[in-house]
């Protein structure tokens, strides 16, 4: 893939962020890993006015190699990340409303459903609260995503990756719905909790879910 076109893929998807509801205003980011590096949406720029000059090029220290603007200030989040999962190629970083609203609860999504399943295990765990923008906020993330797909940031939003770009986009978006069921299951109240063997299921079933 050209690396004009890698950058206009990262415009399209982060311009998705609010198109799908999953953040609003500048908040949000958007990564795809290029060998120990990355590239990366910038920091505060509006999505409706990125284009793919803005992208941003981080080697794998948060050195700006390519790009005349700040990356996104969670830079550190993406390269922990990347450096803690070998497979993970892209990322997304939002601040959606139901699940920041769990993540400021300090709430995981527990086996509410057997979708949770999507994100690799029987839940979603919520990291612990770290500043943004820190080195304690990547290392917080990693561990929440050891063995999973996508966690919630306590006090903060969520994050999904994936092997794709589209995948962890994608990913986000099952993560926000999943989040506003569970949200009005609490509501509703006695929130029924699949078993660990009905997740084990799942979890199986998922590996030859879709098309081969």
């Amino acid at each position: 893939m050209s690396t004009w076109k890698l950058r206009n893929d990262l415009v399209l998807a982060a311009r998705e962020l609010p198109t799908r509801g999953l953040t609003a205003g500048t908040s949000g980011n958007v990564s795809v890993r290029d060998g120990a590096g990355m590239w990366i949406t910038p920091s505060g720029v509006p999505y409706g006015a990125m284009t793919a000059s803005d992208i941003v090029h981080v080697d794998g220290s948060g050195r700006v190699v390519e790009g005349h603007l700040a990356p996104s200030s969670e830079w550190r989040l993406h390269l922990g990340v990347y450096g803690a999962r070998a497979e993970v190629a892209a990322i997304v970083h939002a601040h959606p409303r139901h699940a920041t609203a769990l993540a400021c609860t300090e709430r995981p999504i527990p086996a509410f459903h057997y979708m949770v399943a999507i994100a690799g295990g029987d839940s979603i765990r919520c990291a612990p609260y770290a500043p943004f923008g820190t080195e304690e906020l990547a290392q917080v993330a990693a561990s929440a995503l050891a063995d999973r797909r996508a966690c919630l940031l306590a006090n903060h939003g969520a994050v999904a990756v994936g092997r794709t770009l589209p995948a962890a986009l994608d990913l986000m978006t099952e993560l926000e719905e999943l989040a506003a069921q569970y949200v009005s299951a609490l509501a509703i109240g006695n929130v029924a909790i699949l078993s660990r063997e009905d997740m084990a299921e799942a979890l199986e079933r998922f590996k030859n879910y879709g098309q081969r």
